[in-house]
Order: structure tokens, then sequence, then C-alpha cells
């Protein structure tokens, strides 16, 4: 009893840190909101008042229309209660993110005993797995945003854990499992390839248990059918591929350029033609994306490029994760416990799908390979620890307290240093990232806008529109009826005017003989301009001017 009790009050601190971690500062750290978390939002916001999003469709269950992307839907349909519950803030749409990233935590504390479910060790690599998700870069960063690829990674990890449980003690709970599948395809892009690979690499692995249960199982496969079914149509729509057609390898132009130019070298030989067939050159160039997210630089030392995803500073892993997570894939296929082959199965089919993008690596699109990195380094941890308490001499049994007292400090100083450079450093450095500016220039033009007969906002920062439906909270019913909305034959969506507000890229020094207030960027604001307010960076940079001529 006491063990038990001992055991929760552990998992409810690594729970609570996750929280913690998550949840500080949410509204303000990342500093301002991208334009995708302002779509989330304000689509939230509209479904919330008369069920219909930012441009009218009731009820969309397939995708919603942002920016020339079709997005799965789900994370709108998450926000509606915070938004009604917090107002149309940055809290409010970041919530949902911030919540199932600690649910994650919580639940890879329970896959974690599910996949060595008869070992001796569970416990420990449960609660360590758990505790490293919890103070991770990588899912703290990601949790700490409107990302729709977080929930995603929450509903995998739910509908596997589920799975295996099913097996174990609750049949029925297969049918949950499969909703939970099911709903990934509703959550994120990426994850529409990687859950049924899963699914598929469940099935296989367990087929003889799934026999033992069938009738829960063709349940369980029936509902996730019928559930799944309302979305087919649109998978195979043009516009659900719209996105992947921008931005995968595979329709770059330069790579069939490359092919012919040796081909060419080679005076068009049959032979060129064999060594330098294009398809081939395709899986060459895929296999390096691929690899591309398993680089050490990636992972350990300077992460993700885009700020977004990484501070920059540090790898998408900690420094004095590298050997325990070596260790951990070495024991792993060495002692081959229990269900151990599905965790590098998982980690490998997750990277699938981002490795076709031509921008690689890529934090986000795979997030859907953790916890695995995380159980990786808790197995190594964990067996690390246990070696040596077994095999300790009398000169080792003096030192061990010494290792492990070293190894402490060397990893709270790696957790230290990300929480201090996350917190303090961050907002600063990155603010133009996240399109700060925007809320400040909006709330103050909403002060002054009856002085005004119009109101010009750049586009140079991008997707300025939706910031104003945002922060000023506007009627969505007066949005469809009032803005001038026009779609390129590829399905981008531009929006010129919302009201008296009209929105342009070039410079907007115009002749007009009627009062006008511009907002723009500090390189386009002309010599004789009357500067009314300038709005500064985190930084202290000047990001955007409000001026009149």
């Amino acid at each position: 009893m006491f063990m038990k009790y001992r055991l929760f009050v552990i998992l409810f601190f690594i729970v609570f840190i996750g929280f913690v971690f998550r949840f500080y500062q949410l509204g303000t750290n990342p500093p301002s909101l991208t334009w995708d978390e302002v779509s989330w939002g304000y689509n939230a916001y509209s479904l919330g008042i008369d069920g219909r999003d930012e441009f009218g469709r009731l009820l969309p269950y397939d995708y919603l229309e942002s920016f020339g992307d079709f997005k799965p839907p789900l994370y709108a349909y998450l926000d509606i209660f915070p938004v009604k519950l917090f107002g149309l803030t940055e809290f409010a749409v970041r919530f949902p993110s911030a919540l199932f990233g600690t649910l994650t935590v919580l639940l890879t504390y329970f896959l974690v005993k599910q996949i060595f479910v008869s070992s001796k060790y569970r416990e420990q690599y449960a609660l360590v797995a758990a505790g490293l998700l919890a103070i991770s870069p990588w899912h703290i960063m990601l949790s700490r945003a409107a990302f729709e690829a977080n929930v995603a990674s929450f509903l995998l990890v739910a509908g596997v854990w589920l799975f295996l449980f099913a097996l174990q003690q609750r049949p029925w709970l297969m049918v949950v499992s499969a909703l939970s599948f099911v709903l990934c395809f509703y959550t994120f892009n990426s994850v529409r390839i990687v859950a049924p690979l899963l699914v598929i690499v469940l099935s296989i692995g367990f087929w003889k248990q799934l026999w033992l249960i069938k009738k829960q199982v063709i349940v369980a496969a029936v509902v996730g059918i019928i559930a799944l079914a309302p979305l087919i149509p649109f998978l195979f729509s043009p516009q659900a591929s719209l996105r992947y057609k921008e931005v995968n390898i595979f329709s770059d132009i330069e790579v069939i350029k490359n092919v012919n130019q040796q081909i060419a070298n080679d005076e068009n030989t049959w032979w060129s033609k064999i060594l330098h067939n294009r398809r081939f050159a395709y899986a060459v160039e895929y296999g390096k994306h691929y690899l591309d997210n398993l680089s050490p630089s990636f992972l350990f030392i300077t992460g993700d490029g885009n700020p977004k995803f990484s501070t920059q500073s540090l790898g998408q892993l900690y420094f004095f994760e590298l050997p325990f997570l070596l260790l951990g894939i070495l024991l792993i296929f060495k002692k081959r416990e229990d269900r151990w082959w599905l965790i590098p199965l998982w980690l490998l089919l997750a990277i699938i799908p981002a490795a076709t993008a031509r921008e690689t690596p890529h934090a986000l699109r795979i997030e859907g390979t953790l916890p695995m990195f995380q159980i990786f380094v808790a197995y190594g941890l964990v067996q690390a620890f246990f070696f040596m308490k077994r095999h300790q001499s009398k000169i080792i049994k003096q030192g061990l307290p010494l290792i492990i007292t070293g190894f402490f400090f060397f990893a709270a100083y790696n957790v230290a240093y990300f929480i201090e450079d996350y917190y303090r450093h961050y907002p600063k450095a990155y603010s133009a990232e996240w399109q700060y500016g925007y809320k400040d220039a909006l709330l103050y033009s909403q002060k002054v806008e009856t002085q005004y007969d119009k109101i010009y906002f750049t586009k140079e920062l991008g997707r300025p529109y939706i910031y104003e439906l945002f922060y000023h909270q506007y009627d969505p019913k007066a949005f469809r009826k009032e803005a001038i909305v026009h779609r390129d034959p590829f399905g981008f969506v531009t929006i010129e005017r919302v009201g008296k507000y009209y929105f342009e890229k070039d410079s907007l020094d115009k002749t007009e003989n009627s009062r006008i207030l511009y907002i723009d960027i500090p390189a386009h604001v002309p010599e004789n301009a009357i500067v009314k307010k300038t709005f500064y960076l985190v930084n202290g940079e000047k990001a955007l001017v409000a001026y009149t001529r």
C-alpha cells in the first residue's frame, strides 16, 4: 500500500511539473500568436456563436479553410469551450495544446507500463519516461502554442495505450482505441499516414490476441469505419493534397534537372540513363530527408532551424540524454522485453510522412515520434542505474553516490539552461518570428478608427486580416457579409478588405483625399509622414508604424 502511494505521489509530481512548464505564462510566451494560432481561435469563436466557420460553412467536419490550406478541424472544436470560458485571448487559443500536452505526460506512464507489461522495472521505465517528457524542450515548446500536431500526438499515444490495455484487461476499450486513431485524421495531416501504419503494425503484431477477442475487434473496426466515412470524400479531393503538392520533394523540378544534366554529361548513354534514373534520384533524396530527422545536430545541438520549434541554443533533446539514448537502443534490442519492438517501429514509422517534405528536419511534423525518444532514454538510464547497483565493487560503491550526484547536477544544468533561456531570452530574441506587433497596432487602431475613413494595413508581416478579426472580436456574420474575398485557382484565399480596413503588401502610400491611417513596416514609412505611434518588438526594435500624410 505504501509503495502504491509513493508511486502515486511521484507520478503526481511529474504531471504537475509538466503542467507548470506548459501553462506558466502561456498567454505571453511565446510572445504573440502566429496567424495559424489566430485562425484557430477565431474559427473557434465563430463556431461557438453560430456553428459556422470563418467563411460560413456549417459545422465543418472535413476541413477548415485557412490561407490557402485546408486544415483538419478538430483543434478549432476543442478550442470552443476555452474561448467561451477565457474569452478570445492568447491563453484560450493555446489552452487545448497545453492541456493535451500535459495529458500526454500522464498517458506516457500508462503506455510504458503496457509495453513492458511483465518487466520487473516497468514502474521505473514508466516514471522516468513520463518525467523526461514532462521536462522535454521539444514537447514543452510544441505544447505552448496552438499546434494541432500536439493534440494528434496525444491521440496516437491514447490509441496505442488503449489498444494494449484492451488486449490485457478490457477488450471493449478496443472501440475507444479505434476512435482515437480515427480522430487523428481530423487533427493533423502527417498523422493521417502514421495512424493507419501503427494500426497495421499493431494488428500484425498481436493478431493472435486479437483473434481471441474478435467480437470486440469487429465492433471497433465498424465504429472506426463509420467515424472515418464522412472524411473519405475529402481525403481524395484536390484540396486535401494541395499543401502536400506545395512542400513535397517529388515536385522539386531541380532533381529532374540534375538527373538530365548528368545523363547529358554522359552523352545520353544507356547505362547513364539507368544510373541516373529519376526514380532512384528521388529515392536517394527521400532517404536524405528521412535521416535529417535523426541527425545528432538536430536532436542534441542546434535543434530545428525554425525558432517556433526550438530555442536555437540547444537540441530537441537534452545533451545529457545522448549516452542513455544510445544505451537504451542497444539494450532494448538485446533484451527484447515484452512488446519492445513497438518502440523502434513507432519511431521509424512516424518519420515517414515528414521525410517527403523539402524542409527537413522538422520538429512539428515528426512530433508523432514522441515519446519514443524518451522511452529509449528511460530504458538506458534505468538499466544503467540498476547495473551499477548490482555490480558495484568496494571502490564503485564508494564512488556511486558521486556518480549519481554528478549526473543529477549535469542534467539539472541542462534543464535549468533551457528554462532560463526559454522564459527570459527567447521572447526578446524571437518575438518577430511570432508576428509580434500586430496586437498592439490593432488595439491602437481600434481606439482611433472613428477618426479615419480608411485604414491601410500592410501585409508585410503576413495575414493581417485574421488578426483584425481576432483582436477586434469581429462579428463573424458581419465579416461574411462585408469582406471582399478572392480565391485563386490554386485555392489560396486573399482578403482585400474588412470594414474600413484595407490590406496590401506593397507600400501603402496613397494619394486619396480622404482621412487615412497607414500602418506599415518602418522601411515603408515616407519621409514626410506624420507618425502617430510606433510599435516595437520585445527587444526594442521597431515592428510597425502608424502614420498619416
